[in-house]
């Protein structure tokens, strides 16, 4: 059977760029590995910032969002289908950030899925920067990701103090009244290290830190209304404009409740960059080509408002 591994976390947690990484090391066993990008919007774009692993033995699909949630879930089973006589060792599945996690659950447990995969791990990536003042919805999705995981990874140790690492993981841990479970989950492994010094050892425990089957209160609500992701297509941005803009985006209440910006931009000298931003940061890097998008994703988006920033959106 093919192993199959969920990668998840919060908006913005980092969950790209653990799977290169997390690949990188797979590779290097040997294994011939799929990544399925599970996106909650129509556009994906993390999965172009995973060109540079991909090859004859690390290939990528994509399941875009865009439709309802009856429809995304049997486009994710279809993919898993066919990704299913590729013959790969192990798959990688990272999905959106506000993914409910029993889609991943319900689908590998229906035939012919059932028959083909095991489930091996559920790593959740949790930002060490993480925005505390989470709506219901949001702290729901981030406890109920937490409370499956095998192993729990934060991101950006480096960045932060000690004080804020605690305050974060506090945060984590209150987050699970919301869950009303008995027990306190508690993953197989926790790592609070700067990823760039994760070793074998580390990647090793991880590989085999499991899952866990939480029993916990359901909170049901409409994603597809709750959240909402507003595209901005050929935009003729600078460099400097977009950090600007941005940081003013996600600070105007009248936008909505903005969870991240991200996407890329073509400047005027031909190359181009990616963008990557929170509140808690802002991420620009230059990269080899892109496609011309930005992509505003949060609650209660007001695209008027942020359309008198950057104009009119193209779709």
């Amino acid at each position: 059977m093919i192993k199959i591994d969920l990668i998840t976390g919060f908006l913005g947690s980092g969950k790209t760029t653990f799977i290169k990484k997390y690949a990188t090391y797979l590779l290097q066993q040997g294994m011939n590995i799929g990544i399925l990008e599970n996106d909650f919007g129509a556009v994906n774009v993390d999965a172009m910032l995973l060109q540079d692993i991909l090859g004859d033995h690390c290939t990528l699909e994509m399941v875009a969002g865009g439709c309802d949630a009856d429809c995304h879930r049997r486009r994710f089973k279809t993919k898993l289908i066919a990704m299913g006589m590729c013959g790969y060792d192990r798959v990688l599945v990272e999905p959106s950030g506000i993914f409910d996690m029993d889609e991943f659950f319900d689908a590998l447990h229906e035939s012919p899925l059932d028959r083909w995969y095991e489930i091996g791990n559920v790593i959740t990536i949790v930002d060490a920067d993480l925005e505390q003042t989470l709506s219901e919805s949001s702290r729901y999705l981030l406890a109920s990701q937490v409370a499956q995981a095998g192993a729990l990874l934060y991101s950006h140790v480096q960045e932060v103090s000690s004080e804020k690492l605690i305050s974060t993981k506090n945060y984590v841990d209150q987050s699970f009244e919301i869950l009303h479970t008995e027990k306190k989950p508690t993953p197989s492994i926790t790592l609070e290290k700067n990823w760039d010094d994760l070793t074998d050892a580390d990647f090793k425990a991880i590989l085999s830190s499991g899952y866990h089957s939480a029993d916990y209160a359901k909170l049901w609500f409409d994603d597809k209304k709750t959240y909402d992701s507003l595209y901005f297509m050929n935009m003729d941005f600078t460099e400097e404009f977009l950090k600007e803009s941005c940081t003013k985006i996600l600070n105007d209440p009248a936008c909505g409740k903005v969870f991240r910006i991200k996407g890329f931009q073509k400047l005027s000298d031909g190359s181009w960059i990616s963008l990557n931003v929170t509140h808690q940061k802002t991420e620009i890097q230059p990269i080899p080509n892109g496609q011309a998008i930005l992509i505003v994703i949060g609650e209660g988006l007001n695209q008027a408002a942020i359309e008198g920033y950057w104009g009119k959106s193209n779709i």
